[in-house]
């Protein structure tokens, strides 16, 4: 069976050293990683390196559930690339790519099976343009 890719984008406003700090900085992460302002992310751990490991956990503000986010980096190029391996097997894809004073953020991920790739979609641009807006307001 064939994955399907899911590809979600954003620019945000700022300077690549800015952007990179805020989308792998555990205390950065922990502030703008949800999809709707009933979610959080209380916890984040980043090893960030080739084989190095990551970890968010993702709440609902009212403690009825929450699960854990995490996997392997497959390869880091530096204030350009993250790939990564979910536990699931699933990778995930994000290039940074400068445009003048702003940075263009390409996601691409395989769609999980429990989920209507809409929903997916809808969720993982959520939490993207959540980052864009923590950032540019940094």
């Amino acid at each position: 069976m064939e994955t399907t890719k899911i590809t979600v984008e954003a620019t945000v406003n700022a300077a690549i050293e800015k952007v990179w700090n805020c989308w792998t900085a555990p205390n950065h992460i922990i502030k703008w990683n949800n999809a709707s302002p009933d979610w959080h992310t209380p916890y984040a751990e980043n090893d960030l390196r080739t084989g190095g490991k990551f970890k968010s956990t993702m709440a609902a503000r009212d403690g009825s559930m929450s699960f854990d986010f995490e996997g392997e980096y497959t390869n880091v190029v530096d204030q350009q690339l993250i790939e990564y391996a979910l536990g699931d097997g699933r990778t995930v894809k994000v290039e940074f790519i400068e445009e003048g004073v702003a940075v263009k953020i390409i996601e691409q991920f395989d769609a999980e099976q429990m989920n209507p790739v809409d929903m997916q979609q809808a969720g993982w641009q959520a939490i993207l343009n959540n980052f864009k807006s923590y950032t540019e307001n940094l």
